[in-house]
């Protein structure tokens, strides 16, 4: 970066945007995912910041504006209005004196209680943190807050950063805000490195916090959420999550956490890490939905680097080992089905696919398996191998494995196939494993539904084609690339 300009970084960056996103061949790169997020160009890592607002999804994420390695951690910014089709604009927060800009979360202020409102529009709210030793005062990490009165089109730091000062003495980062109805208060959670654990902290105002209680165990990217229990509204559970996607159920007050039980895997993919659930979902719609990074993937040869999960509703259900936490696809990818075929109520066996002849490369694949005699079943996707192993009831996709045991004598497996990645989930998503890959050749894969050790049965296969979110459906940014931010 230009010290002596520092509006060079700014101005080149939002010049090369312009460029890329304007350029034909844009989105349409041979690894490039293609109805998975990622930037125009350069790396991107943790989603930050969703939140929703009057008709958009917000989607901030860990972003290198000047390269596609990790580095200068600033917050990328998209925009949606139904999860699916992103709009980029320039980054919304640039590292400053008091350092890089680390992983946090986005509130709408609708009571103004921060003060920060000049206009007809509720302000946005982000708290971030402040690598401190990256910047120039050398300073430990810090939390700092930055504001938006026009739909988060452009940023303002607030003036008395930081809102709070290093607590633990350790590299404290990744808070989570959210609005208390409990107490009529705002709550941070907050990764303590000093003890791995995470801090809860309350406010009035996002300015002046207090400390209220601590959970041990956990690392990097708090997050927390109350859902229903089996969809009863009056029985419900916070959830307390972590990076890795390990999480307790519990209750909490408004100040403390209690967990009931031992924690739990939320993913069992090797590509799965930081996620981060939607604020401000409006309550006629009511939903919990999750982003994640699908870190460790390969993208040869592409101007990007890295790329996030496909949205997700979170909901709680009971079974017979206890209440976990399931994952499905969001009901918006129906809009992205172009074709869809279907086979009912045929024998599996082993040297005929069912699935032979498809000349297509992004599926939503809905499958229902009775594997009867069998050794072991599965779905063969080019060079990645998705498969069941009867006996021990264990479920592996690529380097992943989840223990899913079958439903009335059946798995239920729902696969999303796109140019770099998988996402399997199983038995309603009780279990998911999310997975990149680097496929072995071009063009769409070839894609076996095999059988092994004996015969087995096919309830169910539905086969929904679909199409990419970036093909014919690019908006114009010409508009947004006027915008500056801080």
């Amino acid at each position: 970066m230009n010290a002596k300009n520092p509006r060079w970084h700014v101005d080149e960056y939002q010049r090369q945007l312009s460029e890329m996103l304007n350029d034909p061949s844009c989105y349409s790169e041979t690894h490039r995912p293609r109805f998975h997020f990622t930037p125009a160009f350069n790396w991107c890592n943790d989603p930050n910041g969703l939140v929703y607002y009057d008709g958009e999804y917000h989607l901030f994420f860990q972003h290198n504006p000047t390269g596609c390695e990790w580095g200068n951690n600033s917050w990328g910014h998209a925009v949606s209005h139904d999860l699916l089709h992103w709009r980029q604009l320039p980054v919304a927060l640039w590292p400053d004196e008091h350092g890089t800009i680390w992983s946090g979360s986005a509130i709408v202020d609708s009571n103004n209680t921060a003060g920060f409102r000049t206009g007809d529009e509720y302000p946005l709210i982000a708290a971030y943190t402040s690598a401190g030793k990256y910047g120039k005062l050398g300073q430990s990490f810090s939390q700092g807050l930055a504001f938006s009165n026009d739909r988060g089109r452009t940023w303002t730091k607030y003036a008395k950063n930081p809102i709070l000062p290093n607590q633990s003495g350790g590299d404290d980062r990744d808070p989570k805000i959210f609005w208390c109805k409990l107490t009529d208060e705002w709550v941070m959670a907050l990764y303590l490195d000093h003890g791995k654990r995470f801090g809860f902290f309350t406010s009035p105002d996002l300015m002046t916090w207090r400390y209220t209680g601590e959970v041990p165990g956990f690392y990097e990217c708090p997050d927390l959420f109350e859902l229903p229990v089996d969809v009863y509204p009056e029985d419900t559970r916070w959830v307390l999550m972590d990076a890795s996607g390990e999480y307790l159920l519990g209750s909490f007050d408004g100040r403390t956490f209690t967990s009931e039980g031992e924690k739990q895997r939320g993913d069992y993919g090797t590509n799965f890490y930081a996620p981060h659930t939607y604020n401000n979902i409006p309550e006629n719609d009511g939903r919990r939905i999750q982003i994640a990074w699908m870190d460790g993937g390969k993208y040869l040869g592409m101007p990007f680097n890295q790329q996030l999960s496909f949205p997700c509703e979170l909901t709680l259900r009971t079974f017979p080992e206890g209440i976990r936490l399931c994952r499905l696809p969001i009901k918006e990818i129906e809009h992205l089905i172009i074709n869809t075929d279907s086979v009912q109520n045929r024998d599996l066996i082993p040297g005929r696919n069912p699935l032979d002849g498809l000349n297509h490369d992004l599926f939503d694949l809905q499958l229902v398996l009775e594997p009867l005699h069998s050794r072991e079943l599965g779905l063969r996707i080019g060079n990645l191998t998705l498969q069941y192993d009867v006996h021990e009831k264990v479920l592996v996709c690529g380097q992943g494995s989840a223990t899913i045991e079958l439903e009335a004598g059946k798995l239920n497996l729902r696969v999303l196939v796109d140019r770099t990645s998988v996402e399997v989930f199983g038995n309603h998503g009780q279990v998911s494993l999310t997975s990149c890959y680097l496929r072995d050749r071009f063009g769409p894969p070839n894609l076996e539904l095999y059988v092994q050790g004996g015969n087995a049965y096919l309830n169910t296969l539905v086969v929904n084609e679909l199409k990419s979110i970036w093909k014919s459906d690019l908006p114009n940014y010409r508009d947004s690339m006027n915008q500056t931010n801080n």
